[in-house]
């Protein structure tokens, strides 16, 4: 049975968010319950009066689906129904990495039985493009334009993982839409384990990225394997897994299909920075 019907979607063609949904939800199974912030995702998949969701699916507010999806859990748990049925909270990256931290940190700390899954599209792609605390380094957003005295945004992505993992909970990973039998399993495995569970999926957007919609599988399989996006997994805190990337490609292979890093293609000084990131991340989770 498809939990996720797309002729109720209005995603816009080639939509990474819209594939990683509908593999979460499918791979999940029915006994599910979502709780989903307003974004992308809650627009897209549940235009009155239709809805693509064939579960049980909550729409919260932009700053706390997993404040909501703690409280479906409580109700299950006092019912004597959580043995059978799972939570799911749902964001993008505002609504998990900004406008979202304390309600995600607070369903963290309380050690709710609940699966966030974060949908990094890296920018505020429903309201604008505006950059997140997950948009990267020199990404040209509307609110980070490159310009004469700029070169895009001027933060790195915020470390997510790492902020999630120092609450000791029982598993915090990445996965990505460029590699869809990965996240299948990320997916299986955090829903065997009880306690709260943190999930990060790399989900390209053609709109806000600027590149063409066939190319989105191939723009995530080059996020990683370039090592701007590990793909790597703790457990209380311990990093245990990680995806290797033998032979890491130039990040100019990633940048150069997008847009909104047109800017940067001849800019060495920036673009050794971008490469200084994928170093690193090879590096310290030792990726090759």
């Amino acid at each position: 049975m498809n939990l996720f019907d797309s002729k109720f979607s209005t995603a816009c063609p080639g939509c990474g968010q819209e594939i990683a949904a509908s593999i979460v939800v499918n791979t999940a199974g029915e006994n599910v319950i979502i709780t989903n912030a307003t974004g992308c995702l809650e627009v897209f998949s549940s235009k009155f009066p239709d809805s693509a969701w064939k579960v049980p699916w909550i729409h919260s507010l932009f700053e706390n689906a997993a404040a909501v999806a703690s409280g479906v859990e409580a109700a299950l748990k006092h019912l004597g129904k959580l043995e059978n049925i799972r939570v799911i909270a749902q964001a993008g990256d505002g609504g998990t990495a900004d406008i979202g931290l304390q309600a995600l940190s607070g369903m963290l700390e309380r050690g709710h039985d609940i699966l966030f899954c974060c949908y990094d599209n890296e920018a505020y792609e429903n309201t604008g493009i505006q950059r997140s605390g997950l948009t990267p380094l020199d990404a040209n957003t509307t609110t980070s334009p490159p310009g004469k005295k700029s070169t895009g945004n001027i933060r790195p992505k915020k470390t997510m993982l790492e902020i999630c993992a120092a609450h000791k909970i029982p598993y915090v990973a990445s996965a990505s839409v460029g590699f869809i039998p990965d996240l299948k399993e990320k997916i299986k495995k955090a829903l065997t384990i009880r306690g709260p569970k943190y999930l990060q999926i790399h989900c390209p957007c053609p709109l806000g990225w600027g590149y063409a919609p066939e190319l989105t599988l191939k723009v995530g399989k080059l996020a990683v394997e370039t090592g701007l996006y590990p793909l790597i997994e703790f457990e209380y805190d311990k990093l245990t897994s990680v995806m290797k990337i033998p032979e890491p490609k130039p990040v100019e292979e990633y940048l150069k299909l997008q847009k909104r890093f047109k800017h940067l293609l001849n800019n060495k000084q920036e673009l050794q920075k971008i490469e200084q990131i994928a170093k690193t991340n090879i590096k310290n989770f030792g990726l090759t």
